[in-house]
């Protein structure tokens, strides 16, 4: 087989990091958020998502904006919003119970917000927690600051502390 030249293969879209090696990964929004956004860039990002075989890419953005990019793209994609006023225990319960099935079936899932912040990092230590694959908040906290690289704020480590409350009920 051929190999692909430089453009045909894409790009790493920003701040792009494994939660679960292999299975669950975060990045900010291909292409960029705000004034920094552009085409090209999402473009060649999201060729890059396809050709890493991601099974789906979780839009967590409240609006659909650009999400036709990667039907035109091939990209398979679900859309999610999670917007900051929205509650966030119900946002985990129901969609961890989805997003779980979606991994042991397999899946290579990517999620992304406009930005890789505490919304979407929160959300990953709040996962680590509720799927018993770490076994305490604070180990959550510490263990996604490790692997995105910053530390966690308060919306952040309350998302966490929700899912140690569902965890709990459960």
């Amino acid at each position: 087989m051929a190999t692909k030249g430089k453009w045909q293969q894409g790009i790493v879209p920003r701040n792009f990091y494994w939660i679960i090696g292999g299975q669950l990964a975060v990045c900010e929004r291909p292409g960029g958020y705000g004034t920094n956004h552009r085409r090209v860039r999402r473009q060649e990002e999201i060729v890059w998502i396809r050709e890493q075989g991601f099974t789906s890419v979780i839009s967590l953005i409240t609006a659909p904006h650009n999400l036709h990019n990667y039907d035109e793209l091939g990209v398979q994609w679900t859309h999610w919003p999670f917007g900051r006023n929205d509650d966030v225990s119900t946002f985990q319960q129901v969609h961890f119970p989805k997003l779980s099935a979606m991994i042991s079936s397999g899946a290579q899932l990517l999620v992304h917000q406009e930005e890789l912040g505490d919304n979407v990092c929160g959300l990953m230590g709040a996962y680590l927690l509720w799927s018993d694959m770490v076994d305490s908040g604070p180990h959550a906290v510490t263990i996604v600051e490790r692997m995105v690289h910053r530390q966690l704020g308060p919306v952040g480590r309350e998302m966490v502390a929700i899912a140690a409350d569902l965890k709990a009920k459960a």
